[in-house]
């Protein structure tokens, strides 16, 4: 038979045992992952729901949903193992910043050295008079409508 006819077939089975090998590589790196598992660990599903470990079973783990909801998941739908600061971030909201307790310092010095603004919402005779576009009733009257006879975004003319 001829090389070339063979050729491609060749490549395809190439082919298809690289993506398998890459497969088998990222079940057991998420088997290891899951393996990593211990009660008190926040997780994400493959759904996207956030809960804690609560037990782990041979084929199961049961999750704390909320305070006081517990369910029973199969292991293989856990999609991540999160560390404990992502997980509080994530689903409670505190920032490790805001956990530590640390004051916040600026990026620049600016800050602390700019006068205060002025308080806008006091009503000061010095604050100049906005133009939000009326007309005066002391100009000249006139006709109102558009020299090409156009008006209100008409396509045409009248």
């Amino acid at each position: 038979m001829n090389l070339v006819t063979l050729l491609p077939f060749i490549v395809l089975i190439g082919a298809m045992f690289l993506m398998t090998r890459s497969a088998k590589k990222k079940q057991q790196a998420a088997a290891q992952m899951r393996d990593h598992m211990t009660p008190g660990t926040g997780v994400r599903t493959i759904g996207g729901m956030y809960a804690t470990v609560k037990e782990i079973g041979d084929d199961t783990v049961t999750l704390e949903l909320a305070p006081g909801v517990h369910a029973i998941f199969a292991k293989n739908s856990i999609g991540a193992v999160l560390e404990d600061a992502e997980y509080n971030r994530i689903v409670h909201g505190i920032d490790d910043a805001e956990a530590t307790d640390t004051p916040v310092v600026p990026d620049d010095a600016s800050s602390l050295t700019e006068a205060p603004k002025a308080d806008l919402t006091k009503d000061e005779d010095e604050a100049p008079k906005l133009d939000l576009g009326k007309k005066d009733e002391d100009a000249p009257k006139g006709d109102d409508e558009p020299k090409d006879g156009k008006s209100d975004g008409e396509a045409g003319a009248k």
